[in-house]
């Protein structure tokens, strides 16, 4: 999860930054720094509630490598040194939903995960979200060694509710929360609806979304600006089609639905927007006379 301007809700994962720093008046903040602050209430709240980390030392190497893969990279392509904010969230993003016995699938995982910025690129605009891509990547190459955090909040409300609050004032402020909330809510229904298929109880289905890795699917990795398609109502449709393939996948057996549901109709919008800008700018273009 693998994780920017004032609007956004990361800092910038490609671009180093240009202008001065813009403040959030609500936080008195850097907006680069309000989503590694909220990432990092998720991982303290988890862990000291429910013990969600695999152990500190894992997550500190996913966090260490993202940041100095982010820094080498950026050094040899723009030639300066990348603010490290956009890579602390991928880190730690993996350190929390990575689960593995070794060490080495942590500090693969975040290393692919921040080369995929630089390397799978289309217009200059790279197309997978940082984390999802790396994870995606391990759960499909090495499931014999990697799985996700599947931990619940149990039956204590407390750690969730402060989460999805301190959450929703952040992305609401930085203007994302319609994805958050159109997915949460297409998830919900789909639920009711993937109860009604397979005569599963309704709670059961909606359960998972209650996950610390649901919080971070939802606040970090469908929002994240670099790899999300740009007006509003594109937004909200890619979202609802990346619940509505989660739906199918969960119903054909598939334990990891939701990074690949991501990983498959993110990129698949983006190329589409892509194409339809290239499209726009030709007709653009006026012909030359012969």
């Amino acid at each position: 999860m693998s994780q920017q301007t004032s609007a956004p809700v990361f800092p910038p994962q490609i671009q180093p930054p240009q202008a001065p720093a813009h403040r959030n008046p609500l936080f008195g903040l850097d907006n680069r720094y309000i989503a590694p602050a909220f990432i990092t209430c998720i991982l303290l709240a988890g862990h000291l509630s429910f013990g969600i980390l695999e152990s500190y030392q894992k997550t500190l190497l996913a966090i260490i490598t993202s940041i100095l893969i982010e820094l080498v990279l950026g050094r040899i392509f723009f030639h300066k040194w990348v603010h490290p904010a956009s890579a602390y969230i991928t880190g730690i993003s993996v350190g929390i939903l990575i689960r593995s016995p070794a060490f080495w699938p942590y500090a693969l995982c975040s290393a692919i995960s921040i080369t995929s910025k630089y390397v799978l690129r289309v217009k200059d605009r790279h197309i997978w979200n940082p984390s999802n891509f790396g994870i995606s990547v391990m759960l499909f190459l090495a499931a014999e060694t990697v799985a996700t955090l599947s931990i619940q909040w149990g039956n204590y409300l407390w750690p969730m509710i402060v989460i999805w609050t301190l959450g929703s004032v952040i992305i609401w402020r930085l203007r994302r929360f319609h994805i958050t909330g159109i997915y949460v809510a297409s998830f919900i229904a789909l639920a009711f609806l993937r109860s009604w298929m397979t005569g599963s109880p309704w709670q059961s289905e909606i359960a998972p979304i209650t996950g610390p890795m649901y919080q971070l699917f939802i606040f970090f990795m469908i929002t994240d600006p670099k790899t999300t398609v740009r007006s509003k109502s594109g937004q909200c449709v890619v979202v609802f089609l990346v619940a509505l393939f989660e739906m199918v996948l969960r119903l054909n057996q598939i334990v990891y639905a939701p990074f690949y549901a991501l990983f498959v109709v993110g990129p698949a919008a983006m190329l589409i927007e892509i194409w339809l800008d290239s499209r726009r700018a030709r007709a653009a273009t006026p012909t030359v006379a012969q």
